[in-house]
């Protein structure tokens, strides 16, 4: 230890090295005989610039190579260089001191030179603190960032030193560097680059601690109070850097001086307040200060620089109280206190609010003077939660509910969550616990829920966990009661979440009734929960602050609290169906079925249900409808009777619209079609024929018939033997209905007729024929007229039923006219025989559509061949070629061929060539063209391109198909005396492809010319 002392004291004697500033006289080594030109230089020209910075950089160079020299000659001692850094060797020192010698006394002369200052700090410093690490910065750099912003780059791309002179070594040389700094600011003081150069002293890790601390400080301090406001971001960027560095209480002193100017390092300053580097964290000043960013984000007075909403900085507050629980918030018997309080406060603020007037109409406008900031916004009230430097706790509970629960009601289980963690974090079940049940009964969305109950449910597991284990391995301390005590407790702890389990369906349920009260589907699963279970079959146990109710839930309560708490013009679908569940529950003995049915419970349910007004009347009808249907089950029928009597009541004034929704269900519900089919369903099955008649009659009195109604009253009479009866139905649901309803109507009606009758009425079976014809509209009439024509040929004239026919060809639709006409013809055919069709025909011929009537042609022509008439059939053929395209109807011109080849000549069938050229030429238009193109090559040679592979490649699919067409693209020689190239031999004459035949080509001779 004496030896280490020795060699210390022996390094420390070599400093200062420069001060005093050596001079020749103290310091004869300083100069040599080479440096007496330049001396004498500088003494003829002490003012000028150019001659002192030219001598001190040519020295500056001389000493920098015999260094570098030194360095490569290993001569230097490693145990010194640490100690010593840069001034380890003899040279170094006495570079160190010629350098000084230079500046120094160049500065006499000129003493306001901030270049040769510069030169010379930087130069001093490259001694002291050793040689600068300089780091690329990255692109992009903003001129003026965000402090936020700028305290980050700074910490990134902080100043970096190779070695350094030992701090207690060096320490003298030390603090003549910093007397120089002094003297360079007494006389350049308004530079701030010469006050960051000062401060990069004190963040150098061998800076003395003499040096780092308080005097680092102090100068920081004297910096802001000497350079102008403007320049002030350029120090505190240096002044919190160096503030987190050192940590404690000068980090918090720094900070808070710095955030009454620019609150936006908040957030960072509670971050560094909850992880310091050296000292202990203060959550409660975080928290208080995160608690006021999160309601001055809320009211709109604060930004957040990281860009977090107000709801996040409020989650930050929460994880700061779930960390640090014991030293944020109050205990359980604070906390009930100061709720106490506050609702104290609350209640007297309420009572001293005086109304504007009695009626509550006028606006105060004279009142008590209101403090307010310089632009005319009103100063906040001090809240001591938002005053970081008070040591009072918060109160958690009223923080969460007033700034939380109340304001974003979207985030409720994240806020019950935190809250009870924080309890927890105290080591307060049971108040835990009470705030899961409150968080699980207040809170609106399946989100929420599902995150307290995990979080309620995680929390159960691990305290029954707990005390599972100490159970396992007891203290040594612990007797057999306590032991007792415990297996008693986990019993009660295995319980409560047995029932928490068995609880979750209710428990969401209740959810979903609190978010939509009026949900009918909900009502019914909830009811559905119960089972078969008519007893009290569970506890429902709902926690609402700090009080608990207990809740017995039977299936006939959860009903008559759902129907009381719905209102009917906002539920949800099939709000009929409560009530109708409920009256079937009393019908039907209980869930369960084993208790006696209680129709009179049932019938009060159902008469309560008529009063209310649905959405709509169907629901209203529905419930009718169900009463009486219970009455039935029970064999009731005069009471059914009688309950449906009463729902088809009409009132007086008849005349209201039934979609009128203004007026409540009630009295629109005569004209329900619904209720009256019910109804007269009800007296065809138990009520007489005059009864059902009469509701018939009263439905179309109403004008609330359908056709179908109108089918099913004829129908009720025809079983009844009333045919008249149901045959003036008929005619008078024709004559409420137009086309096309009335269109079956009259089919049905005519059907029956004729059934009934057959020809004894004729006349009249006419008349009804002609009145059903005579609206009936082209597209529905054709089964009307051969209906009519069957009658005829049944009963009546056989030149009646032609002339119906006929009259039938003309009315019904374009596309019916085909049909009509074949039907026509076999008609005629099978009356007045073969040549009676042939008028027909040609009327037929004259008015289809192309494409139709050379199908009409072709029969025509099959026609006058079976007469004999050949001339008559090649006419018709010839007729119908103008109709069909030789590329697309193949089927008519091979007809047309064999018809020549059988019974035509040579000329004829020239002929028939003749006309088929000219009319494929007529058809020869581009997009004819095409379209018979595309038809021919589906229909005829759809199997040879199956056959063939499809090129993948486009260019092989042009060539396939350019190869396609008839012809090469180039003349081929016949006959060739060259080799082929694989070696096989030339393609003679005789082994040459034939050219293809025509087979339709016509040999002439030429004596036939």
């Amino acid at each position: 230890m004496p030896s280490v002392a020795m060699a210390l004291e022996e390094l420390s004697s070599y400093f200062p090295l420069t001060l005093p500033v050596p001079t020749p006289k103290t310091h004869p080594d300083l100069l040599t005989i080479n440096d007496a030109q330049r001396e004498e230089d500088l003494l003829r020209n002490p003012a000028s610039f150019r001659a002192w910075w030219t001598a001190i950089h040519n020295t500056r160079d001389a000493f920098n190579a015999q260094l570098k020299a030194e360095r490569r000659a290993g001569t230097v001692n490693d145990a010194r260089t640490q100690l010593l850094g840069p001034l380890a060797t003899p040279l170094a020192r006495r570079s160190l001191q010629c350098l000084t010698y230079l500046y120094e006394s160049a500065l006499v002369q000129l003493p306001g030179s901030f270049k040769l200052w510069k030169s010379y700090l930087q130069m001093r410093m490259s001694y002291v603190l050793g040689p600068p690490i300089h780091k690329k910065r990255a692109g992009g750099r903003k001129k003026f960032p965000e402090m936020k912003d700028a305290l980050e780059e700074e910490h990134d791309y902080s100043e970096e030193w190779d070695g350094g002179l030992d701090g207690v070594v060096g320490l003298e040389e030390w603090i003549a560097l910093v007397a120089t700094y002094e003297r360079a600011l007494m006389w350049l003081p308004k530079l701030p680059r010469l006050w960051l150069m000062y401060f990069s002293i004190f963040s150098h890790p061998l800076c003395p601690p003499v040096i780092s601390h308080t005097h680092a400080r102090r100068t920081f301090d004297r910096a802001l109070r000497t350079l102008p406001p403007s320049l002030h971001s350029r120090i505190w960027m240096r002044y919190l850097l160096w503030a987190e560095g050192r940590g404690g209480a000068t980090m918090v002193a720094v900070y808070r001086r710095y955030l009454t100017a620019d609150p936006s390092l908040t957030e960072h300053y509670a971050s560094l307040l909850l992880n310091p580097a050296d000292s202990a964290p203060r959550p409660l000043e975080a928290a208080k200060l995160l608690l006021s960013l999160a309601r001055r984000a809320a009211r709109g007075e604060y930004i957040s620089p990281e860009g977090k909403s107000p709801y996040q900085l409020l989650g930050d507050f929460l994880d700061v109280v779930e960390r640090f629980a014991e030293e944020v918030g109050l205990d359980v018997d604070d906390t009930i206190e100061s709720n106490a309080a506050d609702a104290r406060a609350d209640a007297e603020a309420k009572e001293k609010e005086d109304p504007a007037s009695a009626d509550g109409k006028l606006v105060r406008v004279a009142g008590p003077s209101v403090p307010a900031t310089a632009d005319g916004k009103p100063l906040s009230v001090y809240d001591e939660d938002e005053d970081p430097l008070s040591k009072r706790k918060l109160n958690i509970e009223r923080i969460v509910r007033k700034d939380g629960l109340e304001v974003y009601k979207d985030q409720a289980g994240r806020l019950w969550t935190g809250l009870a963690t924080y309890w927890i974090k105290r080591g307060e079940f049971d108040r835990a616990k009470t705030t899961f049940e409150a968080g699980i009964a207040s809170v609106l969305t399946i989100r929420d829920f599902t995150q307290i109950f995990d979080g309620y449910a995680e929390f159960s597991e691990s305290i029954i966990s707990a005390m599972m284990e100490s159970l396992e391995n007891p203290d040594e301390d612990e007797d057999e009661e306590d032991i007792k005590d415990t297996e008693r407790e986990v019993d009660i702890r295995m319980k409560e979440f047995e029932d928490l389990m068995n609880r979750r369906p209710f428990l969401v349920n209740d959810v979903l009734l609190r978010r939509n009260p009026n949900d009918v589907q909900e009502w019914e699963k909830r009811v559905a929960l119960w089972g078969n279970d008519d007893e009290k079959v569970w506890f429902h146990q709902r926690l609402y602050s700090s009080f608990t109710h207990l809740f017995t839930f039977q299936v006939a309560e959860t009903y008559t609290e759902a129907l009381q708490t719905i209102s009917p013009r906002k539920a949800t679908a099939n709000l009929y169906r409560l009530y109708i569940n409920f009256a079937r529950y009393y019908e039907e003995g209980g869930a369960s079925g084993t208790a006696e049915p209680d129709l009179d419970n049932a019938r009060k349910i159902l008469e309560k249900a008529t009063k209310v007004n649905f959405k709509t009347v169907e629901d209203l009808a529905e419930i009718w409808c169900e009463w009486a249907e219970m009455e039935l089950r029970h064999e009731n029928y005069d009471d059914a009777i009688r309950v449906m009597q009463r729902a088809a009541a009409v009132p007086k004034d008849a005349k209201v619209n039934y979609h009128d929704h203004t007026l409540p269900v009630q009295a629109r519900l005569f004209k329900s079609l619904k209720l009256w089919s019910f109804y007269v369903d009800l007296e065809e099955s138990i009520g007489t024929v005059e009864s059902a008649k009469a509701v018939y009659d009263k439905i179309m009195e109403l004008k609330i018939a359908n056709a179908q109604i109108i089918i099913n009253y004829a129908a009720f009479l025809e079983e009844n033997g009333y045919w008249e009866d149901s045959f003036k139905v008929y005619e008078r649901g024709t004559e409420l209905f137009t086309y096309p309803i009335s269109f079956e109507i009259w089919n049905i009606y005519l059907s029956k007729f004729i059934k009934r009758y057959a020809g004894t009425k004729l006349e009249r079976a006419r008349d009804l024929f002609e009145q059903a014809l005579e609206k009936c509209p082209a597209k529905s009439c054709k089964p009307l007229f051969l209906m009519y024509g069957q009658l005829e040929e049944d009963y009546g004239l056989a030149k009646r039923a032609m002339a119906i026919y006929e009259r039938a060809t003309q009315v019904v639709a374009d596309e019916d006219k085909f049909e009509m006409y074949t039907i026509y013809i076999a008609k005629a055919t099978a009356n007045y025989g073969l040549p009676a069709t042939r008028p027909i025909y040609e009327r037929a011929i004259e008015v289809l559509p192309p494409k139709q009537t050379a199908e009409m042609c072709l029969r025509f022509a099959a026609l006058e061949r079976k007469l004999g008439e050949i001339d008559r059939a090649r006419a018709v053929y010839a007729h119908a070629s103008q109709f069909c395209d030789p590329r697309v109807n193949t089927k008519f011109w091979t007809e047309w061929n064999s018809f020549e080849i059988e019974t035509g000549s040579e000329d004829t069938f020239r002929e028939m060539l003749r006309i088929k050229r000219s009319v494929q030429a007529q058809f020869n238009t581009e997009a004819s063209y095409l379209a018979a193109q595309t038809l021919s090559t589906k229909q005829n040679n759809g199997g040879a391109q199956d056959a063939s592979p499809q090129p993948s490649d486009p260019m092989a699919a042009a060539e396939q198909q350019a190869g396609a067409i008839k012809g090469p693209s180039f003349v081929a020689a016949k006959n060739t005396t060259l080799p082929r190239l694989d070696g096989s031999p030339s393609e003679t004459p005789q082994t040459a492809k034939q050219p293809e035949v025509n087979a339709d080509e016509i040999q002439i001779s030429d004596e036939e010319v």
